[in-house]
């Protein structure tokens, strides 16, 4: 509950901030000469990309949460029992072992967008959040698409996931 509210505050944070700059960047482009019409624009800028990336990221969240929901339905979600540190962080060993039944499971089966999920898990448990995302984007795409009715003989090549690696990168 706690992440949710930080991230809804942060979201609103940065939605007033996107407003504030875009208002003077609209400020600018009013005042009429060459100068601040070309700053107004370049200010305006700014907040499209603020707002085309909280957008993005809004709806991976909501995507994961989606398919967290799903696979805690179906009894499948990863149960949190790693041993953690006086911190409250997961020992790195507990979790590099977690992670190497994570990679040989998503190995097995590379279209399972159940295995990809419980290999994002694996991954952000290690603290490898580049390869968490990437993982969880990878389970969310295979979790759109339908499977292959003619089997893997017949599967794209080009879409093929690349092979997890441990969080180490070794």
């Amino acid at each position: 509950m706690r992440a949710k509210i930080t991230y809804f505050v942060t979201a609103a944070v940065l939605v007033f901030y996107f407003i504030l700059v875009g208002s003077r960047g609209v400020m600018l482009i009013r005042h009429g000469t060459l100068l601040t019409v070309t700053f107004g624009i370049a200010v305006l800028i700014l907040p499209v990309i603020g707002v085309w990336f909280l957008w993005k990221n809004t709806q991976f969240v909501r995507r994961a949460n989606g398919l967290a929901a799903e696979l805690d339905a179906q009894g499948g979600l990863p149960v949190d029992d790693l041993p953690r540190t006086p911190s409250g962080r997961i020992e790195r060993d507990a979790a590099d072992a977690a992670f190497a039944k994570r990679r040989e499971e998503t190995e097995d089966a590379p279209d399972d967008w159940r295995a990809w999920f419980r290999l994002a898990v694996a991954y952000q448990d290690a603290r490898d959040t580049p390869r968490a995302r990437k993982a969880m984007q990878r389970a969310i795409a295979l979790h759109k698409s339908p499977p292959n009715p003619a089997g893997p003989a017949l599967k794209d090549t080009k879409s093929s996931p690349p092979a997890p690696s441990s969080p180490s990168g070794v």
